[in-house]
């Protein structure tokens, strides 16, 4: 009767956790259980990037009936679309860190006003990105090693996606706001409605518009999610509320964001300008055939790294606020028992990827050669994931103090010192072609890992000033 008891309120414990997580009840993540805190971060976190991986590989799924062109499309422009991301995420890093910090300090309103220039700022990058995009959609798919034949159907798709990327920077950087404010649930909910979106659109859309219509129906998605966002921030109950007046320029504000944001910006363009040259030799050497395997397992990396990195968030989040609470000690602790949950998951994913790669890539394509690449980029690199889960709770433990310039000098020498002359010489040099590009990335991803943990037990992070 005791033990029947004991797992009743156990099971009405762990309901009371996830339900308190989903619903985005206010929470002071300064005190109290620190393993409690990361779950309740970490669930919508988690959910809320899941999704997105969801809709990645749905799309993929889509896209891969049009044929290989239209897959190495989709790819070369997500690959520079990733640059994009880069600037929205090192805006949002920003943001988290600050109205962290804000928020640990009980002063909700200087983080608000944080997070509207922040928002400034990315409306002035987003407006020249759309401009170049819209103007040399065709010459940025040449210049990424596209035939002619991807150019000209593809163009369309590119010049779409890089014209709706206002929508890309928001749906990132306003999240980063909810979640500084501990606001896990509503950066959840805002992207859910992005991603069911587009996938229910994805499929109608490419049906009747080709492979423009993905583009179409990602933008359309995207919007919806940045729409939901805005009548929360702005009209919204939350800690975190952004009221007109905060939009005036403020130019210490401005350079405080900047002094974050720049860096970690330039620490995800590092990454992204990384994978972008791994895509284009992986295409040369291995042709639209390598470059379609490549692309159908990238998305499958995303599939189960972006869960990951939403638990690594959790980090972020936890580290900024105790940090503006002069809680270190739990700073600390906080990142150490994420690291643990964030590499018994990415074990699992290693394993997963090792033996049942064959059954992932045979559901996206038919077509043996792509099928082959695939599951030789899924094997060799998922032998690392074990230290991307580690690189990511460092890095955004890092980040989340406002440290943003030692893990964009890590990632310096790991991506550009080290994994893209190993590439080149594996894949060009010894001749393993595409494979060689494979092989760089767990080398180089371990390489991280090891310098992130090295710098975090340092312990400089805990003097950072915001």
């Amino acid at each position: 009767m005791t033990n029947s008891v004991q797992k009743k309120t156990t099971t009405q414990s762990i309901y009371s956790v996830i339900k308190q997580s989903l619903n985005g009840e206010e929470q002071d993540f300064t005190q109290g259980s620190i393993p409690k805190a990361v779950v309740l971060l970490a669930i919508p976190m988690i959910l809320e990037l899941s999704l997105e991986s969801v809709f990645a590989v749905v799309d993929m799924f889509f896209v891969s009936k049009l044929g290989q062109n239209a897959i190495a499309t989709v790819g070369l422009t997500e690959s520079v679309i990733m640059l994009v991301y880069s600037v929205a995420i090192g805006l949002s890093t920003a943001a988290t860190a600050i109205v962290a910090r804000r928020i640990g300090e009980k002063n909700p309103e200087d983080g608000a006003r944080a997070g509207a220039q922040a928002i400034n700022i990315a409306m002035v990058l987003t407006i020249l990105i759309s401009i170049v995009g819209v103007v040399f959609a065709g010459e940025i798919l040449g210049l990424m090693g596209a035939s002619a034949e991807v150019i000209a159907d593809g163009a369309v798709f590119t010049r779409i996606m890089l014209g709706g990327s206002v929508s890309v920077m928001l749906i990132f950087l306003i999240n980063g706001i909810f979640r500084g404010a501990g606001d896990a649930a509503m950066a959840m909910k805002s992207l859910w409605i992005a991603s069911l979106l587009n996938i229910i659109l994805c499929p109608i859309f490419i049906h009747y518009f080709g492979l423009k219509g993905a583009a179409i129906a990602t933008v359309i998605g995207r919007s919806s999610g940045v729409l939901y966002q805005c009548y929360h921030l702005f009209g919204g109950k939350g800690i975190v509320k952004i009221y007109a007046s905060y939009f005036k320029p403020d130019m210490e504000l401005i350079r405080s964001v900047i002094g974050v944001a720049w860096p970690a910006t330039f620490q995800f363009l590092i990454a992204s300008g990384s994978w972008i040259f791994l895509t284009r030799l992986v295409a040369e050497t291995g042709g639209t055939t390598a470059s379609a395997g490549y692309q159908i397992a990238f998305r499958n990396f995303a599939f189960f790294m972006l869960p990951a990195w939403g638990l690594s968030n959790a980090a972020a989040t936890l580290v900024g606020q105790n940090l503006g609470a002069k809680h270190i000690d739990r700073a600390e602790q906080s990142v150490m028992i994420t690291l643990k949950y964030n590499v018994i998951f990415m074990a699992c994913v290693m394993v997963l990827f090792l033996f049942c790669s064959p059954y992932i890539i045979g559901i996206f394509t038919q077509e043996k050669a792509v099928a082959d690449y695939g599951v030789q980029a899924m094997r060799i690199v998922g032998s690392g994931y074990i230290f991307y889960g580690i690189g990511m709770v460092m890095s955004q433990a890092l980040n989340g103090a406002g440290d943003t310039r030692t893990p964009t000098i890590i990632n310096l020498v790991g991506f550009w010192l080290f994994q893209i002359p190993l590439a080149y010489l594996l894949a060009k040099v010894f001749g393993f072609k595409s494979t060689g590009a494979f092989i760089a990335i767990p080398v180089a991803e371990s390489l991280i890992a090891f310098l992130s943990w090295y710098f975090f037990r340092k312990g400089k992070w805990k003097t950072i000033q915001l």
